[in-house]
């Protein structure tokens, strides 16, 4: 079968790598993809959100699956449209994909059905905005409503902050037409995890649970970023708490979303926090997750492609699929300046001799091909994954598999991981 992956990171080099292992796969693309999907995939010279050049490509083509990696073309439609023209499609429609695109509609669907119980308000205009802020305090959480590339959300500790990020976000205009609503929610405190599901509009299949790093600093210091780091599966997350927030706060959101006339196909994001009044959702995403999907994904001893086809026809409860025992880390190389400025064209080595070294995988986010040489071409440029029986084995490989890599100005955090090996030892 011809399967097409849309997208260019980190996620989609993981989700090619592991469409690419499937006998069922004769025939693998990736628009626009990177130098290290190129590997695996033909790559498609066309932006993930080219939805005209990729329905073309598409009608002309005629793969028998494509899978979405990121948010803005299933927010755009993509994925409706591909149904209208009878391509298969793992990914939400436009309707269902507002659970990550207007964080509103997130809040509002899941009050509505009682499945959370967070103070919020959603506001059009700044001075609303600013005297609810007033009147709750701080520490409090500002976000745009819609899509803002990863940046779209403020946890501030003062009055002041969120007042300046209410004022970016509606009046600076920062973020378009994607900052001119604003949600503000309840500070909620305790530690994150997040949740994956397959999805098939009616039933889920669960995904293990990981734990990512936002904090571009050691110690969670520094901004936040779209991830430095993940491990899976995590700790601090036993079976009976996974189970409870599946069966009390996934499943019933894909049931609401179904009873509501926007059934969800494709992978469901749960960042969930685990509060001293039990779980809260803090977000959901309507894609894999990055860099989770390179600690899950190396996880799965099954065939991918036929998760992924028994989404897409509605029979997700026929599929049983083995996950390894091991435990995953992954490491993100990033450039110097990330978040912030960073250069770009920095020649990259070593990447053979770490993986066959030690026998990481390498999954390539912002890469690029330049007169031959592979260079730097993103923010988060690498990330480093590595299996084994233990945190601490698999932190070992993916940290020795690391020191072989170089670039200029190259940037990644040393405590990753360690709290997992902490925990996993202190359990012995």
């Amino acid at each position: 079968m011809k399967v097409l992956v849309v997208g260019s990171g980190g996620r989609e080099h993981a989700l090619a790598w592991k469409l690419a292992a499937s006998p069922s796969v004769s025939r693998l693309y990736c628009a626009p993809g990177n130098a290290g999907i190129a590997r695996q995939a033909e790559l498609v010279d066309l932006k993930a959100d080219d939805l005209p050049g990729l329905l073309a490509w598409c009608s002309d083509n005629r793969p028998d699956l494509v899978v979405v990696g990121p948010e803005r073309p299933l927010v755009l439609g993509f994925a409706d449209r591909l149904r209208e023209a009878a391509i298969p499609v793992y990914g939400p429609s436009a309707a269902a994909a507002r659970m990550e695109g207007s964080k509103a509609f997130t809040d509002e669907l899941l009050s509505r059905h009682g499945l959370s119980h967070k103070r919020f308000g959603i506001f059009t205009d700044p001075a609303s905005a600013r005297a609810y802020v007033r009147q709750h305090g701080a520490p409090i959480v500002v976000k745009a409503d819609g899509d803002a590339f990863g940046k779209g959300v403020k946890v501030a500790a003062t009055i002041e902050e969120a007042e300046a990020f209410i004022d970016r976000c509606m009046v600076e205009k920062a973020f378009g037409p994607n900052g001119e609503t604003v949600v503000i929610e309840e500070c909620l405190v305790g530690p994150e995890v997040t949740i994956k599901v397959f999805a098939d509009g009616s039933d889920i299949l669960p995904m293990p649970p990981a734990q990512d790093y936002k904090r571009v600093g050691d110690g969670d210091r520094g901004d936040n970023t779209g991830g430095m780091g993940c491990y899976s599966p995590v700790p601090i997350l036993d079976a009976a708490m996974h189970a409870f927030i599946l069966a009390n706060l996934v499943e019933p959101t894909i049931r609401a979303l179904a009873e509501e006339g926007t059934p969800y196909v494709g992978t469901l994001y749960c960042g969930c926090i685990l509060t001293d009044r039990g779980p809260e959702i803090l977000e959901y995403n309507c894609r894999f997750g990055d860099p989770e999907a390179q600690v899950i994904l190396p996880r799965l001893d099954s065939d991918f492609v036929d998760i992924l086809q028994a989404a897409v026809e509605g029979r997700i409860r026929e599929v049983t699929p083995i996950w390894s025992d091991n435990r995953s880390v992954c490491v993100v190389l990033a450039s110097g300046g990330y978040p912030a400025d960073y250069e770009k064209g920095k020649v990259i080595t070593g990447i053979d001799e770490a993986e066959a070294a030690t026998g990481a995988v390498v999954f390539h986010a912002g890469t690029a091909l330049r007169n031959g040489d592979l260079v730097t071409a993103g923010g988060r440029v690498l990330g480093v994954t590595a299996l084994g029986p233990t945190f601490a084995a698999a932190r070992g490989v993916a940290y020795d598999a690391v020191s072989r890599i170089h670039f200029g100005g190259m940037y990644y955090r040393r405590d990753l991981a360690q709290r997992a090996v902490e925990a996993e030892q202190a359990s012995v």
